[in-house]
């Protein structure tokens, strides 16, 4: 997929974190593949973990996704069964299948090293060694995960790709002037434009079948958590799945109150479902996973019979167009901007998109987004015991019932917004680097050092 494309907003991969648990992984098969030729002379491969990785490394499960990446797994094929093979081999009797191809010896106290201290580039940094039989250092690799299961190496952030390094795409925006700008050049919709960047790098057949593969899996998530084989989430907290005792408490169409209830259902029970480390789709990180898809089979149940295939592709296209906004102006990563980065620009993605499928023209759309994120600015990210549990489970409830209430305002407003898509996309980011260290995905400030203290 290229890198300028912008269906990876959303990918299908295991929880509970896009950027510490997904990126991680990535991390460790890209560090396999560029072992190429000399991985037969490997005896042993370490793993230094540090800053946010480090500090919530355990909770948000960083340390066994590099042991399955290491082995040459990818999240999006990862099985349960495979996980547990994995894991037995590392855990049980320290041996690993580097890259799928190399049995080495692994043993976790020596091989995965946590460190407090952060390194330059990124919240999220992690090193990668490989060594040979004398203990000679063969290659060493240093990834940052900056957010939404995307890596980068210390070179690539050091010496980032212009933005404009494909001179010969006819549609190019880096900011929401310019796409309501194509819109109204083209005489397009939100997600027409969008589909028409995307043919750039894939034909409409293959864009399309992406964007339903991403709602199968939302649907999956979401009947996997109603229905999960254990009550209970992992982790310290023994919290126990609210999702299938709110799905028996459903009221009918005359409750007052139905569709929050329907909306905290759909979004708490994908959230549930990542938290489990089950498969859900980063929307666009997995802490925010629910917000989205919430709002998506929100938009099933009412439509019904006019609920289609095609809107479910326009939705998906016009939401990643909003989140690819954050990505190249913002951060989209917790560790770097708190949680506005995360449940605020997943708000702001389904508010965007819910103003499309409620008949909303391109800048009720970007006001719809706007006003979402606006109403998420300094959300702090304070995991307890590191899990992404509380608070983020009903965050996710919160985003999903915001980015509604977001779509109905910007069509019912009659005066112009004082305050545009770009301004509050700024807004957030700056927010986010001015935040004390303590509130940003380390655990150690908020819920998390208050309450979290007797759980881990």
């Amino acid at each position: 997929m290229s890198d300028e494309s912008n269906l990876s907003i959303f990918k299908i991969g295991v929880g509970p974190s896009s950027s510490h648990t997904v990126g991680p992984m990535l991390a460790c098969n890209l560090f396999g593949e560029a072992l190429e030729g000399e991985i037969d002379k490997v005896s042993r491969v370490l793993v230094d973990l540090y800053g946010s990785l480090s500090l919530t490394g355990k909770g948000h499960l960083s340390d066994l996704a590099c042991i399955i990446g290491l082995n040459g797994v990818r999240a999006k094929s990862l099985t349960s069964q495979s996980k547990e093979t994995i894991l037995e081999l590392a855990l049980t009797k320290h041996t690993i299948k580097l890259a799928g191809r190399r049995e080495i010896g692994f043993v976790y106290e020596r091989d995965v090293l946590f460190h407090q201290e952060f390194l330059p580039l990124h919240e999220n940094g992690m090193r990668l060694s490989a060594f040979d039989q004398n203990g000679t250092l063969i290659i060493s690799q240093v990834y940052y995960s900056v957010g939404g299961g995307f890596v980068a190496t210390e070179e690539e952030l050091k010496n980032p790709v212009a933005k404009t390094s494909n001179p010969n795409l006819e549609l190019r925006f880096s900011n929401a002037k310019e796409l309501i700008a194509l819109c109204e050049k083209y005489q397009k919709t939100i997600p027409e434009i969008s589909m028409e960047y995307e043919k750039q790098f894939h034909s409409e057949e293959q864009i399309i079948a992406y964007c339903l593969e991403i709602w199968e899996a939302m649907q999956e998530s979401y009947h996997n958590g109603c229905h999960p084989r254990n009550n209970l989430l992992p982790g310290s907290l023994k919290l126990k799945r609210r999702a299938p005792e709110l799905l028996k408490l459903q009221g009918g169409k005359n409750d007052t109150f139905a569709f929050i209830d329907s909306l905290s259902l759909f979004a708490i029970a994908i959230a549930e479902e990542n938290g489990a480390g089950g498969k859900v789709v980063t929307a666009p990180t997995n802490g925010a996973c629910a917000v989205v898809p919430a709002v998506l089979l929100y938009l099933q149940e009412q439509m019904q019979e006019k609920f289609d295939e095609k809107m479910v592709v326009d939705f998906l296209l016009t939401a990643m167009v909003i989140g690819s906004l954050y990505r190249k102006n913002a951060s989209i990563s917790g560790a770097e901007a708190g949680c506005q980065a995360e449940i605020g620009s997943a708000s702001s993605m389904a508010a965007g998109a819910m103003a499309w499928a409620m008949g909303g023209n391109t800048l009720q759309i970007c006001s719809a987004a706007e006003i979402a994120m606006e109403h998420h600015l300094g959300l702090t990210c304070d995991p307890v015991a590191g899990l992404v549990q509380i608070p983020c489970i009903e965050r996710n409830a919160f985003g999903a019932i915001k980015a509604v209430s977001s779509a109905r305002m910007a069509l019912s407003r009659q005066s112009d917004p004082v305050v545009g898509l770009d301004e509050v996309i700024e807004t957030m980011y700056q927010t986010g680097r001015d935040m004390d260290l303590k509130y940003k995905e380390t655990s150690l400030g908020g819920l998390a050092r208050t309450i979290g203290k007797t759980y881990c």
